[in-house]
């Protein structure tokens, strides 16, 4: 007898909010077993990948560095996928907004000044704007999935950045090594605690989940994100506008990457390399969903996804772990999400009657 999946007629609302929970402890067993697999004692693994990255003070303000572009990019995609808007190249939008901002950096590399900073930041999220109206554009106008457009794009944005810290934008004094020169001090983002790389990017992150709840429950923008997402033939036929949707999401989503990307070059990384993220903007993807889309439900996820990066180089450094575990974790998460989602809205059935009468 072969199962089939059954709509439930009214999915737990608890169990929406409870699945992230049960999606990381099923992660965790199956890291368990992993660890078993691979030789290495479980305990020693899920302390150093969980406890140690966060046992000191500079942990702790480290997890906040590595979560800020996360929390920014998780709350930037969750607007456009309540709209059913699907904006996959974030990772192109960071980096176009830090490439955008370390040009502008560069630019002012002799000059000090207060407007530095602004600029720098205002000129992130404009390269992130730009880079998402393509894909926006294409959509509404040519109607090009916006999935393929701006995933595609993120690859022409990595070999854009590589091109230009090859070539225009290379340090001259830098004996031929694919970077810019150090940005100034005055291009570089104030850190909140001294002997600590925590930067105000963390403060604008949290400004920005902030923003983003007013946003998505207090005005009818927000309003009409959720309806064109859940019920798009309902939203227009009230007068919403399908493409005006998209065009705000992407634009909003794009620009936050940018900010993301213009607050790590001028964050940790404090010059233009060829690769500026270790995948945020993808990252994001899970971030939001763990998150269920909600700008709060978002700040929490990106601490805990911000820890598996942290986790993944602390097991790497006192236990020998390849760096890949950090995305195997990541990849479980989303998995065991998903699934669980499933498993809300469907129930298994080995009734044969019942599969036809249905």
């Amino acid at each position: 007898m072969l199962p089939s999946m059954i709509k439930r007629q009214t999915p737990s609302r608890a169990m929406v909010y409870l699945s992230p929970l049960l999606a990381l402890a099923l992660t965790l067993v199956a890291g368990i077993l992993l660890f078993l697999i691979m030789g290495v004692s479980p305990a020693a693994a899920l302390h150093a990948f969980f406890i140690e990255p966060v046992s000191t003070f500079y942990g702790l303000t480290e997890l906040g560095v590595k979560a800020s572009p996360l929390i920014l990019i998780g709350v930037a995609l969750s607007l456009g996928f309540r709209a059913g808007v699907w904006n996959i190249g974030a990772e192109g939008q960071l980096i176009m907004g830090g490439l955008c901002g370390g040009a502008v950096a560069l630019f002012f590399y002799e000059k000090t000044g207060f407007y530095i900073i602004p600029l720098i930041l205002i000129a992130g999220v404009s390269g992130g704007m730009m880079w998402a109206s393509i894909v926006a554009f294409l959509r509404t106008h040519f109607n090009a999935n916006e999935i393929l457009t701006s995933l595609m794009l993120s690859y022409v944005a990595g070999l854009f950045l590589n091109l230009m810290v090859h070539g225009p934008l290379k340090d001259p004094e830098g004996y031929n090594f694919p970077e810019s020169r150090l940005f100034s001090e005055s291009a570089l983002l104030p850190t909140m605690f001294e002997g600590s790389r925590l930067h105000i990017g963390f403060l604008i992150a949290l400004i920005v989940v902030v923003v983003g709840w007013v946003l998505i429950s207090r005005t009818l923008l927000g309003y009409q994100i959720k309806v064109m997402g859940d019920a798009p033939a309902a939203g227009e036929h009230a007068g919403f506008s399908r493409s005006k949707i998209i065009w705000i999401t992407l634009i909003l989503s794009g620009g936050i990457a940018g900010l993301a990307g213009v607050i790590e070059v001028s964050g940790p990384i404090g010059q233009l390399l060829p690769t500026i993220s270790p995948g945020y903007g993808f990252t994001a993807i899970i971030v939001a969903y763990v998150g269920r889309l909600h700008p709060v439900g978002v700040l929490f996820a990106a601490l805990l996804l911000a820890l598996t990066y942290l986790g993944g180089e602390e097991a790497q450094i006192s236990l020998n772990l390849p760096v890949a575990v950090t995305g195997v974790f990541q990849g479980l998460l989303l998995f065991f999400l998903l699934a669980s989602d499933v498993l809300i809205h469907y129930r298994v059935s080995f009734n044969n009657k019942q599969m036809v009468a249905s």
